[in-house]
């Protein structure tokens, strides 16, 4: 497991339980609002929300927390596969760390390499992504998301 020690508390990476349905929902619904103004508007409830983590996510995905000192998490990482299904980070969580941390113990259960999809507006993504090794392989016109926005797939290979 992964561990960060920043001055606003020290963070471990763990495997996500079912109980973490809730607050995993929060943070992905929190995240995309907080920070991707070009996505629509979000029509599902928190309550939809946490039940696609807890029905989907949870059941199809490998997936960990990101959680500081005194229980509070601040991020996710859903793996299906070879696929980074999802990284997310509370958006008062971004830039100390905690996305590499995630991100370090998804490529250690990714021995032979990892892909995922990146909205193209993603700006900040996309060098997130560019820092840690991963390259374009393709771009989409949208058609492959419900955003109906365009994408690119990334790849890391180790």
């Amino acid at each position: 497991m992964g561990e960060s020690d920043e001055a606003s508390g020290r963070v471990i990476v763990r495997t996500a339980a079912a109980a973490d349905a809730d607050v995993i929902a929060r943070v992905h619904m929190d995240s995309r609002a907080g920070t991707m103004p070009y996505l629509p508007p979000q029509v599902r409830t928190h309550g939809e929300v946490a039940r696609w983590v807890r029905e989907i996510v949870l059941e199809e995905c490998r997936v960990w927390v990101a959680e500081r000192d005194g229980g509070a998490v601040v991020g996710y990482a859903a793996l299906d596969g070879d696929m980074l299904d999802a990284l997310y980070l509370r958006p008062e969580a971004r830039r100390q760390g905690i996305g590499t941390l995630l991100l370090d113990e998804v490529r250690r259960h990714s021995p032979g390499g990892l892909s995922l999809h990146v909205f193209q507006q993603n700006t900040e993504a996309r060098a997130f992504y560019a820092r840690h090794g991963f390259t374009v392989l393709d771009t989409n016109d949208g058609e492959r998301n419900m955003e109906k926005l365009p994408d690119m797939t990334l790849r890391w290979t180790p």
